[in-house]
């Protein structure tokens, strides 16, 4: 009951068609490593730093789903660009989209009696404990959303 539907929401968040507008990926078409990493919003985050966080944040949910206990991503909250390339942005594009598959698949194999269940303990907004597993997983599709708009933002500041 929830897996199929949450697995389609993951999916729909990062390649579309999502029902707010423009899903991540359509975002994401035709800005460069140079305007993936300009600051056209003073002391905002770039579009690079976003994706990092998102594919960041993606792959720490799916790994709650395989069994791992609740924690920052691997990479941290915000990562580092580090080297701005054409190839380095095509490589963090990529895997964006194969976390968002990878979380996709974890959803459609997580065991349908356990999405009501708890995950981690207390609740900690930014750490997303204490909620069930079903609104983890809802939650990070709100989380792509919230930072496709700034995404959004940041392309009208680059007179995308």
């Amino acid at each position: 009951m929830f897996s199929p539907f949450l697995s389609e929401q993951v999916r729909l968040a990062e390649a579309g068609p999502a029902w707010h507008g423009a899903a991540l990926a359509e975002n994401l078409d035709g800005i460069d490593a140079a305007q993936a990493a300009s600051r056209p919003v003073p002391e905002a985050h770039s579009i690079w730093e976003i994706v990092l966080h998102l594919t960041g944040w993606t792959r720490e949910v799916a790994r709650r789903l395989q069994g791992g206990r609740p924690g920052q991503p691997v990479e941290g909250d915000w990562p580092a660009v580090g080297r701005v390339s054409e190839e380095a942005w095509g490589r963090t594009r990529a895997a964006l989209s194969e976390a968002h598959s990878g979380l996709a698949d974890a959803v459609g194999r997580f065991p349908e009696s356990r999405w009501t269940e708890q995950v981690g303990g207390e609740r900690d907004a930014p750490l997303g404990t204490g909620v069930s597993y079903a609104a983890m997983v809802a939650g990070l599709a709100q989380h792509a959303a919230y930072h496709g708009g700034q995404i959004g933002l940041l392309r009208k500041a680059l007179r995308l």
